[in-house]
C-alpha cells in the first residue's frame, strides 16, 4: 500500500504498527523516527506532525495494543473484579513487544518531561482513577472497610507490579497478583 493510498487514521495505524515491529526487533534505544519512516514508506515529517518524540510516538502505540484490555468488571465482588483485570495487565505485559517497549518509556520518561506527563496524563493517570472508582464502588457496597484508603490501596496494588516489571525484572504472574491482593485484602474488608 503506498502512502498515497494511506490517509488519516490507516496511516497512523500503520506508523504505530511499524514501530512497535521495530521496537521488537530493535530495541529502544536503537528505534529512530528515521528507521520508522523508511519502513513505513512515509517521510518524517509525517511522523513529526503527528508526534513529537520517539517517546511520543511508542507511547501511542503501546496504548494502542490493551485499550479495552484494561477496564474493570463489576461482579459486585471486588477482588474478583480486581484479580481479572491485573491479570489481563499482566497478560497483556508479558506479551511482546510490550514489556520491554514499556519499560523503555518508563526509562524515557525519567529524562523527557514530555513523555513523562504523557505517560501519566494518558497511562498512569487513568488506570489509577479506574481502580480508585472500582475500589470506591466496592466501599459503597460494603465490601470494604467505611475508612478504606482508596490511594494507598492503589499504591499498595500498583507498587509492587512496577517493581518487579522495572527494577527486579522478576516474572509478573497470576500468583504474584493474588499474593498482592490476598495481602492488601486480608486486613481491608467492613468491620463488624
Amino acid at each position: 500500500m503506498t502512502n498515497a493510498r494511506r490517509s488519516g487514521p490507516d496511516l497512523t495505524r500503520a506508523i504505530m504498527r511499524t514501530t512497535l515491529d521495530l521496537g521488537q526487533e530493535l530495541g529502544y534505544a536503537k528505534l529512530s523516527i528515521e528507521a520508522i519512516a523508511a519502513r513505513a514508506g512515509v517521510g518524517k515529517h509525517t511522523i513529526y506532525r503527528r508526534w513529537p518524540s520517539k517517546g511520543a510516538l511508542l507511547l501511542d502505540s503501546l496504548l494502542s495494543l490493551g485499550e479495552s484490555a484494561l477496564d474493570y468488571p463489576d461482579t459486585a465482588d471486588v477482588v474478583a473484579d480486581l484479580r481479572k483485570q491485573i491479570h489481563e495487565t499482566v497478560d497483556l505485559l508479558a506479551t511482546a513487544p510490550l514489556r520491554p517497549l514499556f519499560q523503555a518509556l518508563v526509562g524515557e520518561a525519567q529524562f523527557d518531561p514530555g513523555v513523562a506527563g504523557a505517560l501519566n496524563e494518558r497511562f498512569i493517570a487513568p488506570q489509577a482513577d479506574k481502580t480508585v472508582a472500582r475500589l470506591k464502588t466496592a466501599r459503597e457496597q460494603g465490601q470494604l472497610a467505611s475508612d478504606f484508603d482508596l490511594d494507598l490501596a492503589m499504591a499498595v496494588l500498583s507498587g509492587p507490579l512496577y517493581f518487579r516489571l522495572l527494577i527486579t525484572q522478576e516474572p509478573l504472574t497470576h500468583a504474584y497478583v493474588d499474593r498482592i491482593l490476598d495481602a492488601l485484602f486480608a486486613g481491608m474488608g467492613p468491620r463488624p
